[in-house]
């Protein structure tokens, strides 16, 4: 990278996964993220989509979004950067309109889908009470999300748990990514083309090790602790994960490493910097950021 710091081109787009939000009564989703991406001088917005719904519906919010920032600011293009479902969201807008889009970069997302959404799937058949009770328990965790939100002023968002868990499912990525294929590595752990239709694309991920992520401010974290419940559930990825997705599942474009001994949700700060030690999630997306702007983008 260039020895001399810049800031990116394009303002950077910050797209949450499930269950996202921008600011829950102060508690942000990019806990110290968005403030660290400003005073390196970036353009930053963190925006808000259907918290759960399908990719589809959430991609065609984030457009809308893209356009007005676009006419906000004044700038040509955006970079986006979304985490888990966030990810797929991502792809879809890039898919659709390239000309708004320079890059997309894949923060623990399940572009090959997620082990733990098969797992629901199958102990949980539509239909079954199991799966109506916890369809009614999305639905109020939506509608709560929407009562604490302070981070977004707009019309309510649409809740569709059915439409989101197979949107995240393996068999339901595979049929996105059939239509929405640019990035993504043509061999099982690979990388993928790096540009595509003017669209760089890059990724980052996390995995459960032991002794590490269980350690330091992890060990008083509850979002910690259930990531490693969910892994439990995992069967291709066993040892290769972060608790929700996949580490190989997680590849896009240029993977700048899958491997950080962060789970799901430290990856992007959310436990407030209680995260293991000698891991910095924060410098991830500041590193970033310079890369990104060493790209010209």
């Amino acid at each position: 990278m260039s020895a001399e710091k810049a800031s990116p081109r394009y303002p950077l787009v910050l797209v949450p996964g499930l269950l996202g939000f921008i600011s829950l009564l102060g508690f942000h989703y990019w806990y110290g993220i968005v403030e660290a991406l400003r005073r390196g001088g970036a353009r930053v917005f963190p925006v808000l989509v259907s918290p759960i719904n399908s990719t589809e519906v959430r991609g065609e919010q984030l457009l809308a979004r893209i356009e007005q920032i676009l006419r906000e600011t004044g700038a040509q293009k955006v970079n986006l950067i979304g985490h888990s479902h966030g990810a797929l969201t991502a792809r879809y807008a890039a898919s659709l309109r390239p000309d708004w889009v320079a890059s997309v970069t894949s923060v623990a997302g399940p572009n090959q889908g997620s082990e733990l959404a098969d797992h629901l799937q199958r102990s949980r058949p539509r239909g079954s009470f199991a799966e109506r009770l916890l369809t009614l328990f999305m639905r109020w965790l939506g509608l709560l999300w929407s009562w604490f939100e302070v981070g977004y002023r707009g019309p309510r968002l649409p809740i569709d748990p059915r439409a989101s868990q197979d949107s995240l499912s393996s068999e339901g990525v595979a049929a996105f990514n059939l239509r929405h294929p640019q990035g993504l590595p043509e061999q099982w752990g690979g990388e993928g083309a790096e540009e595509v239709n003017g669209v760089r694309y890059y990724s980052w991920s996390g995995t459960l090790q032991a002794g590490i992520t269980d350690k330091g401010g992890n060990r008083f974290d509850w979002t910690s602790y259930s990531c490693r419940v969910y892994a439990q559930h995992f069967v291709r990825e066993r040892a290769q994960n972060d608790g929700l997705v996949g580490r190989f599942s997680s590849h896009l474009g240029k993977v700048i490493r899958s491997d950080y001994p962060l789970d799901h949700f430290d990856i992007v700060n959310q436990s407030r910097g209680k995260v293991p030690p000698g891991t910095d999630p924060v410098g991830l997306f500041t590193e970033h950021a310079q890369r990104l702007a060493d790209a010209g983008l």
